[in-house]
């Protein structure tokens, strides 16, 4: 009981704390800055899927068209999943503006719209682009630039979450995309990223590889790049700035949904994981990615074996208090979640939340349960 309490612990503090040190002192020894060009201005095409997002497409593309980067080598393709609400309508609006509509019907989601408009795509550069995403308008300048260096193939822009409610859920959502981007910075440095944000990202053309319909392409694709010996690498100038998700319930289902789909990934690219070839990225993966989805097996196991080791002394005793400390600030958090809270509540809370995430969708996984469309706002 106590080697598994404290494997679990030394596993708990690794994922969370370790993997990031060691990125962190890895970076400083093996530094490895892209050779960025602002003059670099190639022919991009930013490909939009949208399903029934009247109340944002038009924003969005005017926020492409507004882009600070050279209009003649700017195209736009809006992919509308059978949208029914008149968001066909709006983009239609934008045709003389050179917008193009591609209709996918019946439904098929997002990465089957996202492998149709590749083909159509004239650009050296696919942007990817959510219905709601709202760039900075220097943001695509500064992706593209990091493409004049030829070992990059993939490039992830810096997702800000903004949480005008104050909701705990939404805080909490801040908090860990605060330190998500902080370790995509320091694993740019050491090579390649893990994780991308779908909203922000870019891709060469020539690199892109068709997906399956139930596969997830912020996920999926860049590891495809890291198989063909390309980079993935973090640009935190490419800002994009959306609104969290401020009800526990479309958060969760959200969750559970990336998670799934994430869990589906790693079992098509679990050769990455190997060790072999690319050792250095095959750890980051296991680390960053394998073990955060599973880490609510080392905290299940670790309230288990601690209830046990309650008396066994002074150190087990505060550990236990500290872990009722923390489940209780989160039960706290969810029971008034209508309302702004401290920062030690919503870190709790958001904190139980993806983990209680990560143990649905692992259950989901096998049960051999699969995700290809879904309501992007209601994060179901």
């Amino acid at each position: 009981m106590v080697f598994l309490f404290w494997t679990c612990a030394f596993l708990l503090a690794y994922i969370y704390l370790g993997y990031p040190l060691c990125i962190y002192l890895l970076s400083k020894v093996k530094g490895n800055d892209v050779e960025k060009s602002a003059s670099y201005q190639p022919n991009v095409t930013v490909i939009i899927p949208a399903y029934n997002e009247v109340d944002y497409i038009g924003a969005t593309i005017q926020n492409k068209l507004d882009q600070l980067y050279p209009i003649d080598n700017l195209e736009i393709i809006v992919v509308s999943d059978q949208s029914d609400d008149g968001t066909d309508d709006i983009v239609k609006s934008y045709l003389e503006q050179g917008v193009q509509l591609l209709r996918q019907e019946p439904r098929q989601g997002k990465t089957a719209g996202l492998n149709r408009a590749v083909i159509e795509a004239t650009g050296d550069i696919i942007v990817f682009s959510d219905a709601n995403s709202i760039y900075a308008v220097d943001a695509l300048a500064k992706l593209v630039a990091n493409f004049s260096d030829t070992a990059v193939g993939y490039v992830s822009g810096k997702m800000i979450y903004v949480n005008k409610s104050g909701s705990p859920v939404g805080d909490g959502c801040s908090a860990y995309m605060k330190y998500e981007n902080w370790l995509r910075k320091y694993e740019t440095r050491v090579g390649t990223i893990v994780g991308v944000d779908g909203g922000v990202d870019a891709v060469r053309k020539n690199l892109y590889i068709p997906m399956s319909a139930d596969q997830l392409p912020d996920f999926v694709l860049p590891l495809s790049i890291v198989e063909q010996g390309y980079r993935v690498v973090y640009e935190e100038q490419a800002i994009l700035k959306e609104n969290a998700l401020t009800e526990e319930g479309s958060e969760f289902r959200m969750r559970v949904r990336v998670s799934l789909r994430a869990l589906w990934a790693l079992k098509d690219k679990s050769h990455l994981m190997a060790m072999k070839g690319n050792p250095i990225f095959s750890w980051q993966l296991i680390s960053h990615k394998l073990l955060r989805y599973l880490a609510f097996l080392p905290l299940l196991i670790l309230f288990i074996c601690n209830v046990f080791l309650i008396g066994a002394g002074a150190l087990y005793a505060l550990a236990f208090i500290s872990q009722l400390v923390a489940y209780g600030l989160a039960y706290w958090g969810f029971k008034n979640s209508s309302r702004p809270l401290n920062r030690m509540v919503y870190i709790s809370y958001y904190f139980s939340l993806i983990n209680m995430a990560s143990a649905f969708a692992v259950v989901k996984f096998f049960k051999g349960e699969k995700i290809i469309i879904w309501k992007p706002r209601a994060g179901s």
